[in-house]
């Protein structure tokens, strides 16, 4: 998708823009905590290891509660720059109106579906926050609850972009050197 668009000095856009910002900030903050905090706890547990014969317990269950949070803040930071993975030659044969129109689609069918994955999720969430990680003794409801940061950013990412195809025109993004992270 292109993010450089007309229309953004309407005050809803702007708006929505600012939003869609700092839920990509949020994604940005958690991702780069729950990185740096594993990669420390990780480190300080192989050389407590190898000097003093023990290490940190409960080092090896950060991680069922951090890596869902690094994911999420992924996913969330990918919706937000439209780097999610996509096809677009169908878009590209529909024009830029078609393009536009398949666009609003696709970001509504998003929207259903994250909001689809958040009621879903409800009674694993429910149910996660009676099971404990046995070293640390947290609720594993704290993993389970990157779900609802994940879908949730996605849901409101996708309603942003659905307001800025309708009122600025957004549009998918036709240059291959934009799209691909390869």
């Amino acid at each position: 998708m292109s993010r450089n668009v007309q229309g953004d000095s309407v005050p809803l856009l702007r708006t929505a823009r600012g939003l869609a910002g700092m839920i990509e900030l949020s994604g940005k903050l958690i991702a780069v905590s729950c990185l740096g905090f594993m990669f420390v706890a990780l480190l300080v547990n192989v050389i407590l290891r190898y000097a003093f014969a023990g290490g940190i317990p409960w080092a090896y269950e950060v991680h069922a509660l951090l890596l869902p949070w690094l994911v999420a803040g992924g996913v969330v930071i990918a919706a937000a720059n439209g780097a999610n993975i996509a096809i677009t030659l169908l878009p590209n044969m529909l024009g830029a109106r078609g393009g536009r129109l398949l666009l609003g689609v696709v970001q509504a069918l998003i929207m259903i579906i994250s909001i689809a994955v958040l009621i879903s999720s409800q009674p694993i969430l429910r149910a996660a926050q009676f099971q404990t990680l046995s070293t640390l003794g947290i609720s594993q409801w704290w993993g389970y609850s990157s779900l609802v940061f994940a879908f949730g950013g996605m849901a409101a990412i996708a309603a942003i972009d659905i307001l800025r195809v309708i009122f600025a025109g957004l549009t998918w993004d036709s240059d291959p050197g934009h799209n691909s992270l390869s």
